[in-house]
């Protein structure tokens, strides 16, 4: 096996010794070819540090960044692997630099801990998860804007305590969701703020006495600001994990509520919404089910995201500062969490893009009642208090003399005949014009030599 980085000496690697290491690796190699991109520019943004510092020759200054960049496009193409004789990604990548260039490149971990390198990659790829979020979430509030116009006319039955309430709409329903995506940009932004600040230079917690320039590296990696304690900048980690997976968590349950909707809005009881064939399952022994298995999935994988924030935080209880491998569990639930909002934000895309609406709902005579508020409001607006107004549709239900009004009729702001699609639409472009994407993208590109 191959020697560690860390290691002071040879050690033997007998059964046990192997049994240790393949309890303590866990998933590191497969997870980390996620970090391998980050992990390299990461390398490119210190080594220009550490030249401008003295700690590097200049003339060694580009063979490093030549054959960095190299690795970086392996890591983007797909052809770079972790070794299973290496730990992480970032010993494969500095065994990868002295393999082609010899002393220089063990030169690149000078002033860097792989605590802090960890760090750092942990907080580059969540910033690009975030932003590939966003836009698959700003993608999905498009089309509920957009469903939301289209169908502001079709009344819906609105429920309280799962029992028939208020008139609702199509255009109020998929107008609600697309809202409630606002909020969770917001709340995505304000977990990308707390990524969205450097380690690199922390070292294993405690900084080091080399002659570092952090705030260079802050700018070369296009943060937007430090981690200044060194102590505190490794009391993030675990800390920047729960503060994103908890807004993860708050657009799942967007997700999940919708998801939970439209299973009860295609049940026969209900009615309301139909999907083609292709889009649900049937049963193996019922030929006249269509399920809704789609939206189940959705529904199960977001709940399933909503509990790891009180997942990370037990790990984290009670741990005193410094680093702690504990925090390596953590990573094996939190790089998984990205792809499955992403997949259920996509899926909730397909499945509203193919909704079939039914019109007409409330010609059920069950609905009736439903319109009772609209009475007790037509009188109010007529003079009559409001608890006699109630009163008397409440004793025509009873005597049977009640009748539906013709005309329906909302003017506030966010009511049936006023949903405020531009105003919420602008809410969410405010939102995302708060995300600093594209400056890390040009900061990205001046690493790359682009």
């Amino acid at each position: 096996m191959q020697e560690k980085l860390w290691q002071k000496g040879n050690l033997s690697h007998s059964e046990l010794a192997q049994q240790v290491e393949r309890f303590t690796v866990g998933k590191d190699r497969e997870l980390d070819l996620n970090l391998a991109p980050f992990d390299v520019l990461g390398s490119l943004a210190h080594i220009q540090m550490l030249t401008e510092v003295g700690l590097l020759e200049k003339s060694e200054l580009p063979i490093l960044q030549a054959e960095l960049r190299k690795i970086y496009e392996s890591t983007v193409d797909g052809s770079f692997t972790i070794d299973e004789s290496t730990e992480d990604v970032h010993s494969e990548v500095e065994f990868r630099l002295t393999k082609a260039l010899g002393e220089v490149g063990k030169k690149i971990h000078s002033g860097r801990s792989r605590n802090d390198q960890v760090l750092v990659d942990l907080k580059m790829y969540s910033r690009y998860e975030i932003e590939e979020i966003v836009k698959k979430a700003d993608w999905l509030f498009h089309l509920l804007i957009g469903k939301a116009d289209e169908y502001k006319e079709i009344l819906l039955p609105g429920y309280t305590h799962l029992q028939i309430a208020m008139l609702s709409s199509f255009g109020l329903w998929f107008s609600a969701y697309a809202e409630s995506l606002v909020d969770d940009i917001n709340l995505l932004y304000g977990a990308f703020r707390v990524a969205n600040k450097n380690p690199l230079g922390s070292g294993a917690g405690y900084g080091g006495s080399l002659p570092l320039n952090r705030k260079r590296t802050t700018e070369l990696l296009g943060f937007e600001n430090l981690n200044y304690n060194v102590v505190y900048a490794q009391m993030n980690r675990g800390k920047t994990e729960k503060t994103v997976v908890s807004a993860l968590a708050s657009m799942a349950a967007t997700l999940s509520r919708m998801a939970m909707d439209m299973c009860l809005y295609m049940n026969q009881n209900f009615g309301f919404v139909k999907f083609p064939d292709v889009l649900t399952t049937g049963s193996s022994i019922m030929p006249h089910k269509k399920n809704p298995d789609v939206w189940e999935l959705i529904r199960a994988k977001c709940n399933r995201l909503q509990n790891l924030p009180a997942q990370f935080n037990s790990i984290m209880t009670n741990l005193p500062s410094g680093y702690h491998r504990d925090m390596q569990l953590i990573k094996e639930d939190y790089i998984p969490a990205f792809q499955i909002i992403k997949d259920c934000l996509d899926m909730a895309h397909v499945m509203l893009s193919h909704i079939e609406v039914k019109k007409h709902i409330l010609d059920d005579e069950k609905y009736l009642y439903m319109y009772s508020v609209e009475v007790v409001n037509d009188l109010v607006k007529k003079g009559m208090p409001f608890r006699e107004a109630y009163i008397q549709v409440g004793q025509n239900i009873e005597a049977g003399k009640f009748s539906k009004p013709e005309t329906v009729h909302h003017t506030h702001e966010g009511s049936l005949g006023n949903l405020c699609l531009d105003e919420i639409a602008k809410m969410k472009d405010d939102a995302l014009a708060q995300f600093p994407f594209e400056h890390i993208h040009q900061k990205f590109d001046e690493l790359l030599g682009k």
